[in-house]
């Protein structure tokens, strides 16, 4: 078990030992939405497959820069400073202009100075609860995801395309789909999404379980699925102030958790 390489926007860090104990057995596990792949990281044992895919392309090139050229990676870092100018100016640095390295090293730069581990809308943010990165230890951080990500496929699709690619009877889909009228992951996401998703999971040969904000929108589209809600204290990354709000989480899946055991 190792830890996510970068704070997300709506991460499922937190949730984490709700929701593995409700992994169904298998073979192929697959995250068509990656982010900051908590749930990947945190489980206590790897699948024989695993596939991590995202449609946010500095996001897959920093798993695959650091899956490939962990020391090349590490070394863009050997001067840098956390500060609110370096910051603002690497927002401002075009990621087209760069290599695949030192794009990841600015998005990894990026998303750990982020107020909220927030992908669009980002800014500078300030924490008084927790120390800031240090980035001189980041080899010795990311070693563990360096030899995580050894062996998994990164894949930059569409999530319905990878879901489809990869269904097999022995896959599990873990969805974690931007939550729904919410903004900051840097993508739209249209309603018609969560319908594509509900018939992906009645007409498909694997175990799919989505974790979305509890909403009667939500309700009404997976209608028909095994529910269950857990409550989340969400204080989001970098907070400013002390406090944490309580959320509801819907965890959908499209197999009687009962019926099978868990893999855990």
């Amino acid at each position: 078990m190792s830890t996510p390489i970068i704070p997300w926007m709506g991460g499922k860090r937190r949730l984490a030992d709700r929701l593995i104990p409700l992994f169904p057995p298998h073979e192929c596990y697959v995250e068509v939405f990656a982010g900051g792949a908590a749930l990947y990281f945190m489980r206590p044992q790897a699948a024989p497959v695993e596939v991590l895919n995202d449609i946010n392309g500095d996001l897959v090139t920093l798993y695959r820069v650091v899956q490939n050229h962990l020391e090349e990676f590490v070394r863009q870092f050997k001067w840098a400073l956390s500060s609110r100018q370096v910051f603002e100016w690497q927002k401002m640095t075009r990621p087209e202009t760069l290599t695949d390295i030192q794009r990841a090293a600015r998005f990894f730069y990026l998303q750990h100075h982020a107020f909220a581990g927030k992908v669009s809308g980002q800014t500078f943010g300030t924490a008084t609860t927790g120390p800031a990165i240090n980035l001189l230890r980041i080899e010795e951080n990311l070693s563990a995801a360096w030899q995580r990500l050894s062996g998994t496929y990164v894949e930059n699709l569409g999530w319905l395309e990878c879901a489809e690619r990869y269904d097999r009877p022995h896959t599990f889909h873990y969805m974690d789909p931007p939550y729904w009228q919410t903004a900051g992951y840097g993508v739209d996401f249209p309603f018609e999404n969560y319908e594509r998703m509900a018939n992906f999971m009645r007409r498909c040969k694997g175990k799919v379980m989505v974790s979305i904000n509890d909403h009667p929108d939500i309700r009404r589209v997976f209608d028909g699925f095994h529910f269950e809600t857990v409550d989340i204290r969400y204080s989001t990354t970098n907070q400013r102030q002390g406090k944490a709000e309580v959320s509801g989480e819907l965890v959908i899946m499209n197999w009687e958790p009962a019926a099978l055991g868990g893999l855990f």
